[in-house]
């Protein structure tokens, strides 16, 4: 009852008046464009992993059919490369987009700018101008779906990789 009190007595400003005026703070068109990016980068993102992932089950399912022993621990652990690979590639990006944005004076400190908001470890202490204060939401919101859609689907492959056909590990077949 207390939070609801709260709520009941605040001047709460509506939705429209509170993006009006975070828009009005960040004084800067270009967030628009780059959470346009982000989404994008999402939707990317998402069909990588997905053709990762199915690659990986086709590729697991023939390698069952053909008995080879320790195919698809090795087509598993090349999916994890791809799927790391395509994180690493979407920091590089988010760097290259500040970098362009002239958000930090140097390319190393941009660099570990957009992995940390990008991982979302927050280790460093970095001072945004007022207009980029929201840059690190953006990045780090990209970086957190990513990461949940990779895990996913790296879930989906270990699962297939376990729930393979119980084989006799005697007769030199299985992992």
């Amino acid at each position: 009852m207390l939070l609801l009190d709260l709520f009941r007595n605040a001047d709460l400003p509506s939705f429209a008046t509170l993006f009006h005026q975070i828009n009005i703070d960040m004084g800067n068109g270009k967030i628009w464009e780059l959470v346009i990016f982000a989404c994008g980068m999402l939707a990317v993102h998402g069909f990588a992993v997905l053709a990762i992932a199915g690659a990986y089950h086709f590729i697991n399912q023939f390698l069952i059919k053909k008995k080879v022993a320790g195919g698809s621990f090795i087509a598993y652990f090349i999916a994890i490369l791809l799927v790391i690979a395509s994180h690493l590639s979407e920091i590089v990006m988010w760097t290259y987009i500040c970098v362009g944005l002239k958000v930090f004076p140097t390319n190393p400190q941009t660099f570990y700018f957009a992995g940390e908001m990008y991982t979302t470890v927050g280790y460093g202490d970095y001072k945004l101008s007022e207009h980029w204060r929201i840059l690190p939401i953006i990045i780090s919101f990209t970086g957190i779906f990513a990461v949940s859609m990779s895990g996913a689907a790296l879930y989906s492959m270990m699962g297939a990789l376990l729930n393979r056909p119980s084989q006799n590990p005697k007769s030199g077949t299985g992992f």
